[in-house]
């Protein structure tokens, strides 16, 4: 990993890859945080890439690139051409980040988990951990959906202290591809059928991945419990029917874009090498970019 001043001193290379991927605000994250920085010769773009092009791309990039974040449809493919991959990523199956290492070799990590747990750590959630840790219960975590964003969250609530997650999927076979991820993960997965989801909302914190639309229809149907926190990680559109909902019922509300900031956090750090990211303005930079959108 290289110091900051050995970075400041020559221009590096990210880019946000994914398809479709004109719409990202990765970019804008990452540019602002480069100024913060004092990065003066980073720049970070968008390369629309399909999961087949992925290898291709990644043979052809030059020693000027740090490193990439991967979104929808390359999470997985990430994961099977990087030459190394952090625990959480092998353990998830899915990566968001590829990061050029001194060598040459490419290092997957999954900054969604971090993120999430980021997220749901500042809003109370988790277990304490050491020697004089009072004990507690460990948290009550649902997880809507049982795609690679989901799979994330199964990550997020191991880190937490979860054992059990109730995973609320429209096919049952989503939730069976999800056992293996548990099984690393060392939890215990409880399937609730999608016509029976309003049932799992008893919990401490409810993970919704799935794709815009498809939970609407819960938001006149869930009554929340006191102190549970809802964490959505749609951001267009914002506010989702779901989390006007929980919002009306007093509970708390985080959206996709703390997500995508709180992983862009991760990611900046490991392509910089950079200790602490420059957080306040990488969150400004966001922040204007969606009131001008």
């Amino acid at each position: 990993m290289q110091s900051q001043d050995e970075t400041t001193s020559r221009g590096r290379k990210a880019a946000v890859c994914g398809k479709p991927i004109a719409h990202s605000l990765s970019p804008v994250i990452h540019n602002a945080g480069f100024a913060a920085a004092g990065l003066t010769g980073w720049t970070y773009e968008t390369l629309e890439c399909a999961e087949s092009e992925l290898p291709d791309l990644v043979a052809g990039l030059g020693p000027e690139w740090a490193g990439l974040s991967l979104t929808m449809p390359l999470k997985e493919a990430a994961l099977r051409i990087a030459d190394v991959a952090s625990p959480v990523a092998i353990a998830a199956g899915v990566a968001n980040t590829l990061v050029r290492q001194e060598d040459g070799a490419w290092h997957a990590d999954n900054t969604d988990v971090g993120g999430m747990v980021r997220v749901l750590r500042e809003a109370g959630l988790g277990v304490s951990r050491g020697r004089h840790a009072k004990k507690e219960a460990p948290p009550r975590i649902t997880v809507l959906g049982g795609g690679g964003t989901a799979r994330a969250a199964l990550a997020a609530a191991a880190e937490l202290g979860a054992e059990t997650v109730t995973v609320v999927t429209r096919r049952p076979e989503a939730r069976e591809e999800l056992e293996p991820v548990a099984v690393a993960l060392g939890l215990r997965l409880e399937g609730v059928a999608w016509d029976d989801a309003v049932s799992a909302f008893e919990a401490d914190a409810v993970v919704a991945t799935v794709p815009k639309g498809a939970a609407d229809h819960l938001a006149d149907q869930v009554k929340w419990r006191a102190g549970s926190v809802f964490f959505d990680a749609l951001y267009d559109p914002w506010p989702t029917p779901l989390a006007t909902a929980a919002t009306a019922q007093q509970v708390p509300v985080f959206s996709g874009l703390d997500l995508l900031l709180a992983q862009a956090l991760g990611q900046f750090e490991q392509f910089t090498g950079v200790a602490e990211a420059p957080e306040e303005a990488m969150r400004a930079a966001l922040d204007e970019a969606v009131r001008n959108r």
